[in-house]
């Protein structure tokens, strides 16, 4: 599972990586512990123009369907698995048509041993970005009027898949990692073979995850109150 990730600064990198062509006007702030219901940036194709136009907003984290009473709905779908969302009412829809790639500096997971369970900090390499597959729905809050902008919601879920490697020697899942140079494939709105597109980027995740590195981090973590650099400093185990 992925439950918490860290947006340090990857906002300016963006741009130029997936080619962003709209950034949002409400980007949420960097943040060293994003949990669930938070905001944080995502990137996505708008079908809406032709060619589509690849947009940078800020979203809730928790998948909302367009069907849910409320959002309440969200809490639980922060992540979805990837061999399962193709038949998954909550999540199908969306992978057709609303696909995400969610941006991070690095990702948190916690090692269960002896029962203790200690946090890891895993991340790319010399400071670079990380890419999340993820899906996206818009929202109507119906107890809000129609010309209130807070009455459309923008949430969105981290897929997971099977760890492999040494990933999987601290937790079971890890995030879809996706490659830049198959953003692309990954938020065209207008592919006719999402099934290919999804088993592609399970295929390729495992490499991504070769490159990455970890290291043990304070508690602190676990207090979604806390959020400073000091919890992805390396402590001792």
């Amino acid at each position: 599972m992925c439950g918490r990730f860290v947006v340090a600064d990857v906002g300016s990198q963006l741009v130029g990586v997936l080619r962003v062509d709209v950034e949002g006007d409400d980007l949420p702030a960097p943040s060293f512990n994003v949990a669930p219901t938070d905001r944080a940036a995502i990137v996505l194709d708008s079908a809406k123009t032709d060619p589509p136009t690849r947009r940078l907003e800020a979203a809730r984290w928790g998948l909302i369907p367009s069907w849910a009473k409320d959002v309440s709905i969200g809490s639980r779908a922060f992540n979805a698995r990837a061999e399962e969302v193709e038949d998954k009412p909550m999540f199908r829809n969306a992978l057709i048509k609303r696909r995400a790639v969610v941006p991070a500096s690095g990702y948190y997971e916690w090692k269960t041993g002896e029962g203790v369970k200690v946090p890891h900090y895993i991340h790319p390499a010399g400071g670079a970005p990380m890419f999340f597959a993820g899906l996206y729905e818009w929202w109507k809050n119906p107890a809000l009027a129609e010309d209130d902008d807070a009455r459309w919601v923008l949430s969105f879920t981290i897929l997971t898949r099977d760890s492999i490697g040494r990933l999987g020697s601290i937790h079971d899942r890890m995030p879809l990692f996706l490659d830049p140079d198959f953003a692309d494939a990954w938020l065209d709105p207008t592919t006719d073979n999402v099934g290919d597109i999804l088993d592609a980027a399970i295929d390729a995740a495992p490499e991504v995850a070769a490159t990455l590195e970890d290291h043990v981090v304070s508690k602190a973590v676990g207090n979604v109150r806390n959020d400073s650099p000091a919890l992805i400093e390396p402590v001792e185990a």
